[in-house]
């Protein structure tokens, strides 16, 4: 068994698109529009996990505190400068061990995303 998707809920749909399309390099790879029904799948390649961003105008941006979505990066501090550029509002750095750094951001929609260079892969 492989996990399949993570969906999100949101009423900032396109701003949700855009982060992970323009941020995370992630690739539009289905979308849904059907009457009010707006539905988008992005994913780094075949076969890999789904992020589902569903548009959703009641939806509550509060996120979840205990739960993040994790993302490898090449270069932290760069991605990390560009998204407070941006206005994100991107935690310290962190270095739990010599090879690994990360640091976390809430996307559009109040979902924790963690960027790792390094790390167990």
């Amino acid at each position: 068994m492989r996990m399949d998707q993570v969906t999100i809920r949101t009423a900032r749909f396109d701003e949700e698109i855009a982060f992970y399309r323009d941020i995370v390099k992630l690739r539009i790879v289905r979308e849904i529009h059907e009457g009010e029904r707006n539905i988008v799948f992005l994913s780094d390649g075949p076969d890999s996990t789904c992020i589902e961003v569903i548009r959703n105008p009641d939806a509550d941006h509060s996120g979840n505190p205990y739960l993040s979505i994790g993302f490898h990066t090449d270069d932290a501090e760069r991605l990390r400068n560009e998204l407070l550029k941006q206005g994100y509002d991107a935690s310290p750095m962190e270095s739990p061990a010599p090879v690994v750094k990360f640091f976390f951001v809430r996307d559009p929609a109040g979902v924790t995303v963690q960027f790792v260079q390094g790390g167990i892969r």
